[in-house]
């Protein structure tokens, strides 16, 4: 997650493109870890200052004690280094409730929670200017705290619709 402003569509005079103010001094950046539950449009979110094998470690015992009663779960992630990290391995063999399953390279399109972050970009940063990164992830709260239970609006935008 990042606080940069950025343009969607919207309404101008004709010839005139709209800006948006962004008046960011720093890159103000921060990992976002999401996972979405495919039969229910649920996502469980965790904000972290770096993505690494720890705190991805941290997400998925979050994930594990948001979904404690299930049997199984099963979760689909891309490629990135930590997900492979042998400190995950080695915490997995402990955890065998949990299994990753690793979609192919370069294939964001396959991948769920990518269309939940498509989304909220569009209803958080598109044509909208807020100040501090701190002020973007109170916005985001407010705007996805529905989607941490069960919800129709997200999976619809999750589906994938071959």
């Amino acid at each position: 997650m990042s606080n940069t402003a950025t343009v969607g569509y919207k309404w101008s005079k004709k010839g005139k493109q709209s800006s948006i103010l962004c008046k960011q001094n720093k890159r103000e950046r921060q990992t976002l870890f999401g996972s979405y539950n495919y039969g229910t449009g649920q996502i469980t979110v965790s904000f972290s200052e770096r993505g690494n094998a720890k705190t991805f470690k941290k997400h998925l015992k979050k994930v594990l004690n948001t979904y404690k009663d299930k049997p199984k779960i099963i979760m689909v992630l891309d490629n990135v280094k930590y997900h492979h990290a042998l400190k995950i391995s080695n915490w997995l063999s402990q955890n065998s409730k949990l299994e990753l399953f690793f979609l192919p390279p370069y294939s964001p399109g396959l991948n769920a929670v990518e269309r939940a972050w498509w989304y909220m970009r569009k209803k958080i940063t598109h044509n909208r200017y807020i100040s501090t990164l701190d002020e973007r992830k109170i916005t985001f709260r407010k705007i996805f705290s529905r989607f941490n239970k069960p919800n129709q609006e997200l999976k619809s935008v999750c589906e994938i619709n071959y």
